[in-house]
């Protein structure tokens, strides 16, 4: 599948904002904590990915109710669905320079995961958290994510690769005053 980029413009994907708050100072601890030791932004990126996979549960799988959408927050709170823990990793990518992106799976529901671009190409990664049947590994040598879409089914993976979180994804987010009340929202196709 070709990716593809929303903008042309590759700062776009560096950027910070409300959600991607990558200028907070516990994304920016977190991130010069995670990059002490590491000796590349390959390794950099790798670190930041497991830790946001391996320490901060997936809200579904912990059974925590709480729903969070900002970066920091996610962070903060250790949980976040897949939506949430995309946004987490973004900020910890963006903050040490790596153009990151927001992409989309569907299946019974729109799944979050995000893209990374070294060596001029997007290489789509998934922080979800694994669990058993799901083993997502960070990869720039093929894609080791949580899920594969089944055509079958009606499963598919968007191929547009957004600067920023897509608006329905957000929307449901922010308007979700607990989990529950989140997975019956969750939007079905973007």
């Amino acid at each position: 599948m070709e990716l593809i980029q929303n903008t042309a413009d590759l700062s776009a994907y560096l950027a910070a904002d409300d959600v991607i708050d990558h200028h907070h100072p516990l994304v920016r601890e977190t991130a010069a904590r995670l990059a002490k030791g590491v000796v590349d932004s390959y390794a950099y990126a790798r670190a930041a990915f497991e830790f946001v996979r391996d320490t901060i549960p997936h809200s579904q799988d912990s059974g925590d109710l709480r729903v969070t959408w900002r970066a920091s927050d996610v962070l903060e709170r250790r949980t976040g669905i897949c939506y949430a823990k995309a946004h987490a990793l973004a900020a910890l990518l963006r903050a040490e320079g790596i153009p990151t992106a927001f992409c989309y799976q569907k299946f019974d529901e729109v799944h979050g995961l995000v893209a990374v671009r070294f060596d001029g190409a997007w290489h789509r990664q998934d922080p979800r958290g694994n669990k058993p049947g799901v083993d997502a590994q960070f990869s720039l040598d093929g894609e080791r994510l949580a899920f594969t879409p089944d055509p079958e089914f009606d499963e598919l993976d968007y191929p547009v690769l957004y600067a920023e979180p897509h608006p329905v994804v957000l929307s449901v987010l922010k308007a979700a005053p607990d989990r529950p009340h989140l997975w019956k929202t969750l939007p079905a196709a973007l």
